[in-house]
């Protein structure tokens, strides 16, 4: 086909390598958008921990594609773009751009402020980019964009944006900025992350507007329809290979000590039926809405279940409208799962009890057999995802106010690999980045003084799941606020299909002397110079047995320093001969034969 040509053929019709061709095409504008707001924004949250998510969406609604965007991100972003259309029917028009941060209409949770552009050609609004970003300040009653203990959305504080307008004849509409800078605590910083946001979008739409005009507006049509079905097409082949069952799985999120004493008791009931190649979730059987910001949106906690069920499947089918046709949900009324009613908070909705719900979805496949599913990850935002403000007196006490990414959870088990150290927490999966420990060091008033994996912290299993991490820091002058709205501090994330449990996290005051001091899970510190908070993450759980894993996968874990040689011999039964010392440790294979033996007879009792 010549550039500027168009066939005009239909869906059924078109060339798979050209389906192929252009559905790359768009996902590699997805990630031009995602190296601009890298680049361009200010903040650390989301120019070091990249915790911000792109995609493209139709002029109709439905979601296109997304390449790496955040699972929890991108599956609410078509709600989003339906409720700017009915907010402003008739009256968008090209040049126009759009705020939206509603948790009630269709966002995650307020700190995720998402930007919107509508994409014409020839008239007609073909696409909407979106790019949806977390805001380091929104304007919050405390200086954090997780507000866990918000008895409702006045406590919590946020500025909430329901699809308002922001550019129109591509020029700002300055009274929204004005709002903004009067509100929240680092105008400066949110300014240079709105216009990031903004020009990744725009970005985007330029992009699409060539790509409308080599291929012609009814083959990009065309296109659209033929990437839906195959990614329909695809969704129902993976389901199809699954066994027919009908799996419940509970979990609890961690207590919020006087609103929520013994945590929330969560269930996921999921139905597969693999000769329509459909799987049905029941979401209905969950307490109803709690007086503090453990409520997930309905974005959010649809994103959870969608991420995990997708976790379970065939691992290169496309995330988009088409695939999700397969999928359906019924959800309760005034429920803390994806049905909050007005006004309860949904501050912490990315987070505590959404990563719960990766979690159970994920590890209920595994009820399926051997071969399904994953374990459970490790969870909870600690003190090393801390949201830290104050004053640096480095910089003259200007203040600021930025969520780290120093630390990360364990990722978890699958039949056929270990878990990720990089996981981060299940709604994110490893697709943020890690913080530089120099940058941050150098954007704030505080020292790093540890930061490192726990040996024998992982979930055992024939596939391990990841170690915990630990880390401290302590200020460098002005005392520094530190929140942490961290889940994962007490139930341990669970192995399946045999594989044994991870450990659950800790935070620790430190004062000078060096006395530790055992902190709630949910918890705001003013930490003083010469204290210290230490921080030690969950790890993940482990799948199918310990002492099935190969021996030499064993010993590479112990010279690694993530297995001691005490559990290799105690949960793996691995027996070593030499040290590690001299580089002379090796797997004494008839010891571990007849210590393998020992502690499957010790399991059979």
């Amino acid at each position: 086909m010549s550039d500027g040509q168009d066939t005009g053929r239909g869906a059924a019709e078109m060339d798979p390598v050209q389906v192929s061709v252009m559905a790359n095409r768009l996902d590699g504008i997805v990630r031009e958008m995602t190296n601009t707001l890298l680049r361009a924004a200010r903040s650390a949250v989301i120019s070091s921990a990249r915790d911000f998510s792109c995609c493209i969406v139709t002029g109709d609604n439905r979601l296109l594609a997304s390449a790496e965007g955040l699972p929890v991100h991108i599956f609410g972003c078509h709600v989003q773009t339906e409720n700017m259309c009915r907010y402003h029917e008739g009256d968008i028009r090209e040049g126009d751009a759009y705020l939206d941060n509603d948790p009630y209409g269709g966002n995650t949770h307020p700190a995720d402020h998402t930007f919107m552009v509508p994409v014409f050609f020839e008239g007609e609004h073909l696409f909407t980019t979106v790019a949806k970003c977390h805001m380091a300040d929104i304007g919050n009653s405390i200086p954090s964009s997780y507000f866990a203990r918000a008895t409702d959305v006045y406590h919590e504080g946020a500025l909430v944006f329901p699809g308002v307008r922001i550019q129109r004849d591509f020029r700002n509409e300055a009274s929204v900025e004005r709002m903004c800078r009067s509100r929240i605590r680092v105008p400066d910083q949110w300014y240079g992350d709105y216009l990031a946001g903004l020009g990744s979008a725009r970005i985007a739409e330029r992009r699409l507007k060539a790509f409308c005009e080599k291929y012609g507006g009814k083959t990009v049509k065309a296109f659209i329809e033929a990437w839906f079905d195959y990614s329909e097409r695809r969704m129902a082949d993976s389901i199809a290979r699954l066994p027919k069952a009908s799996l419940v799985n509970r979990g609890r999120s961690d207590p919020l000590e006087g609103i929520v004493d013994d945590g929330l008791e969560l269930t996921v009931k999921v139905d597969i039926d693999p000769a329509e190649g459909r799987i049905h979730v029941d979401l209905r059987d969950n307490p109803p809405c709690v007086d503090c910001g453990l409520n997930t949106s309905r974005s959010a906690a649809t994103s959870a279940v969608v991420g995990a069920i997708f976790n379970s499947l065939d691992n290169d089918i496309p995330r988009n409208a088409g695939s999700f046709r397969r999928l359906g949900f019924d959800y309760a009324d005034n429920s803390v799962v994806a049905a909050p009613v007005f006004p309860h908070s949904c501050s912490t909705a990315t987070t505590n009890v959404a990563e719960r719900l990766v979690n159970i979805t994920q590890s209920a496949f595994a009820q399926l057999g051997d071969g399904f599913g994953l374990s459970e990850g490790g969870t909870g935002l600690g003190t090393g995802m801390a949201v830290l403000s104050g004053r640096d007196d480095r910089r003259g006490n200007a203040a600021y106010v930025n969520r780290m990414m120093l630390s990360t959870n364990g990722g978890p088990a699958s039949p056929q690999a270990d878990g990720w150290v990089n996981y981060a927490i299940p709604v994110i999966a490893g697709l943020m980045y890690r913080d530089s420990v120099e940058i941050d060091e150098l954007k704030h008033p505080f020292r790093i003084t540890e930061l490192g994996l726990v040996t024998d912290s992982a979930g055992a299993g024939r596939r391990r799941g990841a170690p915990a991490q630990t880390i401290s820091y302590t200020p460098t002058g002005n005392p520094v606020t530190v929140v942490i709205p961290c889940d994962g501090q007490y139930a341990p994330p669970r192995g399946v299909v045999g594989g044994r449990d991870g450990t659950p996290g800790s935070t620790h005051l430190v004062s000078a002397n060096g006395e530790a001091e055992k902190l709630p899970n949910v918890v705001t510190v003013q930490l003083q110079k010469g204290q210290t908070i230490r921080g030690r993450d969950s790890s993940g759980g482990g799948y199918g047995d310990p002492l099935t894993r190969e021996p030499e996968r064993v010993l590479k874990d112990v010279l690694e320093g993530w297995e001691s040689p005490e559990k290799a011999r105690d949960v793996y039964g691995v027996v070593f001969t030499g040290a590690i010392d001299d580089d002379s440790l090796a797997v004494d294979p008839a010891a571990t034969e007849a210590r393998r033996a020992e502690l499957a007879a010790v399991a059979a009792e």
